[in-house]
């Protein structure tokens, strides 16, 4: 199915409305994962027509996303990446540990950007940031999608690395799934319980009586309550 590619018009609009001369678009992936940092990418991508093929990193193939990702890496004017570990997670909840990772890939970026477009409805980064939230912003918007395919890219390849640590981890498959729920996955958990690399107050461990008493407690049952949709999808 074609899509229509993605393009500058909300960064001319945040250009117009607020003068705002440097805007980053940024995205994360790795929410829904039982395993692995959630990853946020900041680009900034000026005005400049990209790469063929940019649109969201989920409609595009892994074969090539990998070949798109280092394109994009030469092409944007700056990114910045950041991670929130699986500890950060459990300790913070999942809507911090997102500011966290994205105020991180912020700071990386050479210049701060005058304005944020993130991709979604909910603001999770806030004040002092100036954000436009853009609903499928990784499609409709260059910079947004830039920074979806460079972070699903770069969390990908760590993830890979993440199972070539020990025997025992390439049983979980992280290459194949990124850390995400899948059979195999699940089934690696039932024999092996959670590695160091997993989220442990994730409520996939209900499902493991065996690993139950590693599970950890929310930090709050509200934001516990925010969080449980994001857990379950088959989200690669």
């Amino acid at each position: 199915m074609p899509y229509e590619p993605p393009t500058h018009t909300v960064e001319r609009s945040l250009r117009a409305t607020s003068g705002a001369r440097i805007v980053a678009g940024v995205d994360e992936v790795g929410r829904g994962a039982w395993a692995g940092p959630v990853t946020v990418c900041a680009a900034v991508t000026g005005l400049r027509r990209p790469p063929e093929g940019l649109t969201d990193s989920k409609l595009i193939s892994p074969r090539r996303r990998a070949a798109l990702a280092p394109l994009l890496e030469a092409w944007v004017t700056a990114f910045g990446l950041g991670h929130a570990s699986p500890g950060e997670i459990d300790e913070l909840g999942m809507t911090a540990a997102l500011r966290l990772a994205a105020v991180r890939a912020l700071e990386e970026l050479p210049v701060r950007p005058d304005a944020v477009i993130l991709d979604g409805k909910h603001d999770y980064l806030g004040a002092p940031w100036t954000v436009r939230t853009v609903i499928k912003g990784d499609q409709s918007c260059i910079a947004v999608a830039a920074a979806s395919v460079i972070a699903k890219v770069r969390r990908d390849t760590m993830m890979a690395g993440l199972g070539a640590e020990a025997d025992r981890y390439a049983d979980f498959a992280f290459d194949a799934n990124a850390g995400y729920p899948s059979p195999v996955h699940r089934a690696a958990l039932e024999r092996w319980g959670p590695t160091p690399h997993h989220r442990l107050s994730w409520s996939y461990l209900d499902a493991l009586p065996r690993w139950q008493h590693l599970k950890k407690v929310r930090f709050s049952a509200e934001a516990a309550a925010l969080e449980s949709g994001g857990q379950l999808g088959f989200d690669f």
